[in-house]
């Protein structure tokens, strides 16, 4: 069928999928189990009552080693809680997370969707020992712990999904039956998205021994399926989950598609021989029926994923079946192919089907065919080529004949007679990925977690991963990193021009040389660089590399140039410093470059919380702020520029290491030739005048002084004679209220209706800039994060002495002496890191980026356990005993000692109660998880 058939006739996409079974602990594992042909299966382990089973003749089974292990904090579950759920409850939080993420979608993005959960489970394992106990052990938290009911609803209660939620209960076919009505709700627009699947641990001895003497179980501890040696299974365990939607609203998303699901039926045998007997007639109708729902015709199917138990009397009869409705009139007389994952992990019982269904989405992913094991010799009862039928027993490419899609069925039974059958085609080829129209060698990535040690496990995990696939393109991984994953509050970020680059940051990362960054909470500010940051080629090389930029640079330039004697672009990107030196170009070359570096960080991260500029640097943060049209901006920039530069040259202006207050007495007697001309910070004050003067006091002052190069003395008497012209020029322009806050220069406060009069722009000209004023209005403010647009991080090491907050970020997006793309990117990913907000697809727009698998969330597992003891408050909230002690130890900021101490009593307050960490308790939240999408 055609991909436009496919989407019209309203099929299902398995977009990602998560796994936990025997031997493997992701589809990656499974995949790499099955195609080499292993089996999982091995010896029961002591810490599952292996001495009690083995009296009772079971030896063998197939396990999953952490079982018992979970990561609470995670999903803000208290230790408590963690340690009265069931941990079929748990492993479903898991794979839902990581089943999410291998399709590329953030759970906070889903929060409030029609997203459905059907998860199957029919396992009461950890009732049943819980219920063995003393009853003084049963908690508050008991009830909704062990009640198996719950399970897709803690899934939907975890990550906020608002669509239905059922737990499944149809035998051993549960986890497929819940993948069949997720699509059916998909199909009826009850769902937007699915994830379906099912979870199954056998933890208890009971279940074995009554599987046992109900005689299911091998004494071989094997499963021979379709073998003459069949005499039963071998239980295993773990689970899996997939991530579904329509195909056309996977198509239209951009969504990665691994397999199609044409149709699926479900029945009942509805009688037989007895209750639990298996029934050809049944079987046959719903595979007929599914066949019919999908418009494929069953002799086209190349391979089957059988129930396959390898019992005497279920093998026989699937086979009649599948021979009736498959088997009969191959093409090309080619017979069916069979196999059964139940050889390699097990029977998972009630996770049976949805292993089969990723098993056999790998087969079609990954074009190739896994051998069934245990097969040396034909029952005798299923006579294969009369039915058509054929056991798959090695690796073999997956090559149907040309212009015939792979397909594929996937059979799941109850032993009470409920039947489902799945069928499923490749996924339709991928669209071409975009054209390149920027070809830039530097990326960014970004890696985040819940706590420190996460996020280095999350580096080792990465590192590892990309360096294992040479194939990888940089570019996708930083893409796929920055909009399919979570942005929790720890973060890292790296910069590289190749892979080796990149992957020696994840070393230092993973081995703690880099830093790892807690994103904060405050409000973000634009500052605007003066005089003395220019620099030959500003913004060269931005130009060349994004048009957002020079489309900006370009019409600020026109409209420059109208006003002045020469090009204001050839200038700044011209070999003559001196030129560009010259007070009517350096100003004009700022405020163009600004202006334009506003206008490609505004389109990556939105309008900034306020904006503050040093001198000229205001005129560009007032022109962005809206105060000033493009037209009028230009004109008063351009005039201030060449009236300056038409002034005598001549004064001086010295930076002294002083308070303004030191400096204002040895004004006295000087005050007509000499001025505080900037506040720079509070032992930062700058002094502009008649350079006897200025030396004069600077002499006086006794401190550390620096004289600055500079073609006028700025700011002071000096350039009082070209007040009333520039006065004129600032009547004649058009004034709007400021759309952004501004911090204005001459009262270090904000900017009200003042920044509309002409008369506050004179005065601009000649008072001080009281920068550092302004930076203390805007910490009070709550701003945290500090972006300086402008040539040189300037302002970043003055603003860093205005603030006492130590963890206040400050992030120039262009630094001196390095390349401006990787010194914007840099910045930019800092910004991120430190909790700014980030429109990443805007940032690799036009990289022909793609989205990639990557490895999911390195969760930090704990032991959960009945012989648990509740682990020490400390170690229940961290995992870390001595994390917060290290960290309050080092503090030597009174302020910020009290804010960790607040900020501890909270999360153990939180943790005790049961509630999610780190915010105070709210009764009825006790175990919502959230993620920061900044």
């Amino acid at each position: 069928m055609s991909e436009n058939s496919l989407v019209r006739h309203g099929h299902i996409a398995v977009i990602g999928m998560a796994c936990r079974v025997p031997g493997a602990s992701t589809p990656d594992e499974f995949w790499k189990l099955l195609r080499n042909g292993e089996s999982a299966i091995t010896e029961i382990p002591a810490d599952r009552y292996a001495d009690e089973l083995r009296d009772a003749g079971i030896r063998f089974g197939g396990f999953v080693e952490t079982a018992a292990e979970f990561d609470p904090e995670f999903f803000g579950i208290s230790p408590r809680e963690a340690l009265a759920m069931d941990p079929q409850q748990r492993l479903a939080l898991e794979l839902c997370w990581e089943a999410l993420e291998n399709a590329g979608l953030v759970p906070a993005h889903l929060e409030g969707s029609r997203t459905g959960v059907f998860i199957g489970a029919i396992a009461d394992d950890y009732a049943t020992l819980v219920h063995r106990r003393d009853p003084a052990a049963i908690t508050q938290h008991t009830l909704t712990g062990l009640n198996r009911g719950i399970i897709a609803n803690r899934v939907s209660y975890a990550l906020g999904l608002r669509g239905p939620s059922v737990a499944v209960d149809t035998g051993q076919s549960s986890s497929l039956a819940a993948v069949h009505l997720a699509c059916e709700s998909l199909r009826r627009g009850e769902t937007e998205t699915a994830v379906a699947g099912g979870v199954q641990l056998n933890l208890a001895p009971d279940s074995f021994i009554a599987a046992s003497r109900f005689g299911a179980l091998s004494p071989d501890g094997r499963s021979f399926t379709f073998d003459a040696r069949a005499n039963g299974y071998v239980r295993g365990e773990g689970g899996g989950l997939v991530v579904l939607k329509r195909l056309a609203d996977a198509r239209r998303d951009g969504d990665p598609v691994l397999g199609v699901i044409r149709g699926s039926e479900a029945n009942n045998d509805g009688g037989g021989s007895s209750l639990t007997a298996p029934a050809a007639h049944g079987q046959e109708a719903m595979l007929r029926a599914a066949y019919e729902r999908a418009g494929v015709d069953p002799a086209r199917v190349q391979y089957v994923e059988l129930h396959g138990t390898g019992t005497k009397v279920g093998d026989p009869v699937e086979a009649e079946a599948l021979g009736a409705v498959l088997g009969a009139g191959r093409a090309n007389g080619a017979p069916l192919r069979v196999g059964s994952a139940k050889t390699n992990v097990g029977h998972l019982e009630g996770a049976a089907g949805i292993i089969g269904l990723i098993k056999t989405l790998l087969s079609l992913s990954h074009r190739e065919l896994f051998p069934s094991l245990n097969y040396e010799t034909p029952n005798p009862a299923i006579p294969l080529d009369t039915l058509g039928l054929t056991v798959q027993t090695a690796l073999a490419p997956w090559a149907p004949e040309a212009d015939t899609p792979r397909l594929a069925g996937v059979s799941s039974f109850g032993m009470g007679g409920t039947n489902v059958h799945m069928v499923l085609e490749q996924a339709p080829a991928e669209d071409p990925a975009a054209e390149r129209s920027m070809d830039l060698d530097v990326v960014p990535w970004v890696l985040s977690a819940r706590g420190e040690v996460a996020l280095r496990a999350q580096a080792r995990r990465l590192r590892s991963y990309v360096a294992a696939r040479p194939e990888l393109d940089p570019v996708d991984v930083g893409y796929s990193l920055a909009l399919s994953r979570s942005a929790f509050g720890h973060r890292a970020t790296l910069v590289g021009r190749d892979r080796d680059e990149l992957l020696r940051g994840l070393d230092e990362l993973a081995t703690g040389v880099a830093p790892v960054t807690v994103a904060g909470r405050g409000g973000t500010a634009f500052l605007f660089t003066g005089q003395g940051a220019q620099r030959l080629g500003m913004g060269r090389e931005l130009y060349a590399a994004f048009p957002v930029f020079a489309a900006a640079f370009d019409a600020v330039c026109a409209e420059l140039d109208r006003h002045l004697e020469g090009s204001v672009r050839e200038v700044v990107f011209g070999g003559d410093a001196e030129v560009l030196d010259r007070t009517v170009f350096t100003q004009t070359g700022l405020f163009a470059v600004e202006v334009a570096l506003f206008r490609l960080i505004e389109s990556w991260s939105g309008a900034p919380d306020f904006v503050v500029g040093h001198s000229v640097g205001e005129l560009a943060a007032a022109h962005v702020a809206g105060v000033f049209s493009l037209e009028d901006a230009c004109a008063l920039v351009a005039a201030r520029g060449r009236l300056m530069q038409a002034l005598p040259e001549g004064g001086a202006m010295v930076s002294l290491q002083a308070a303004e207050a030191e400096v204002l007495p040895h004004l006295a007697g000087y005050e007509d030739r000499v001025s505080v001309a900037a506040v720079n910070g509070p032992a930062a004050t700058v002094i502009s005048g008649e350079e006897s003067a200025v030396l004069a006091v600077a002499e006086a002052v006794g401190v550390k002084s620096k004289r600055l190069s500079v073609s006028h003395a700025f700011h002071s008497p000096l350039i009082e004679g070209m007040l009333a012209e520039f006065a004129e020029v600032a009547r004649r322009i058009g004034y709007s209220a400021p759309r952004l806050a501004i911090v204005s220069n001459v009262t270090g406060e904000l900017a009200g209706e003042e920044v509309c009069a002409p008369e506050y722009w004179v005065r601009h000209v000649r008072q001080a800039v009281r920068f550092g004023d302004g930076m203390r209005f805007l910490e009070g403010q709550g701003v945290t994060r500090y972006v300086e647009i402008g040539p040189a991080g300037v302002l970043s090491a003055m603003g860093r002495d205005c603030v006492a907050e130590a963890a206040a970020a400050f992030v120039p997006l262009l630094r001196k002496d390095r390349d401006e793309v990787e010194a914007l990117l840099a910045g930019v990913a800092q910004l991120h890191a430190h909790g700014g907000e980030v429109d990443w697809e805007r940032v690799f727009a036009g990289r022909g980026a793609r989205r990639v698998e990557l490895p999911t969330y390195a969760f930090q597992r704990q032991r959960y356990w009945l012989d648990s003891d509740l682990p020490g408050i400390e170690e229940a909230v961290t995992g870390e005993p001595l994390s917060w002690r290290e960290e309050f130890a080092a503090l030597t900021d009174p302020a910020e000692r009290e804010r960790v101490a607040l900020e501890l009593v909270r999360t153990h307050t939180a943790w005790v109660l049961g509630s999610r960490a780190p915010t105070p308790s709210t009764p009825r939240r006790s175990s919502r998880i959230s993620a920061s999408t900044r």
